[in-house]
């Protein structure tokens, strides 16, 4: 009988442990899903290699996510369909094609990515559950970044979206 109540205190622990943000994460809400990342981790990892990508963008005079397209006017019933479909793009297009001679630079894109990776698996499965709606409103704001990415050479476009990310993550915790 002892042991039963023990393996369920523990087991009750373990659950509460696994629901619980870890140490550093925030939870974000988009709408009706709920996704929890480490904003600073990020943000330290950005901040280590900013000055260095920006140093990369030859074209100051145009930008991939902010004005006049500003994420900052986005509805808040479109934040989660712009955010999953943001997360895709830095995934599937901009962190393929960020690459340096410098492999310590490399190596915290490579994180980076990894955190952006695993927010785009838990904003799919939102998706997915139709939970995350995409207005016509938002489309047109995706499909913006895609014109001004598209309009530059890959890599240019990579290592601008790239600079860019502040933008990006302010709009995340001033949406939070």
């Amino acid at each position: 009988m002892k042991g039963s109540h023990l393996f369920l205190c523990l087991f009750s622990m373990s659950c509460w442990l696994n629901l619980m943000p870890t140490a550093g994460n925030k939870v974000f809400h988009f709408g009706p899903c709920r996704v929890s990342m480490s904003m600073t981790e990020i943000r330290s990892g950005f901040t280590t290699i900013k000055a260095n990508i920006q140093a990369r963008d030859p074209i100051r005079t145009l930008s991939i996510l902010s004005y006049p397209h500003s994420l900052h006017k986005v509805k808040s019933s479109d934040r989660c369909c712009v955010t999953h479909h943001l997360f895709n793009f830095y995934v599937d297009k901009v962190f393929k094609h960020c690459k340096t001679e410098d492999s310590y630079v490399n190596r915290k894109i490579s994180s980076i990515a990894n955190s952006f990776l695993s927010v785009k698996r838990k904003l799919e499965q939102c998706h997915e559950e139709n939970k995350c709606l995409c207005g016509q409103e938002s489309t047109e704001k995706l499909k913006q970044v895609l014109v001004n990415y598209e309009g530059l050479n890959v890599t240019s476009a990579a290592m601008k979206s790239l600079g860019e990310l502040d933008i990006l993550l302010d709009w995340l915790e001033k949406s939070h």
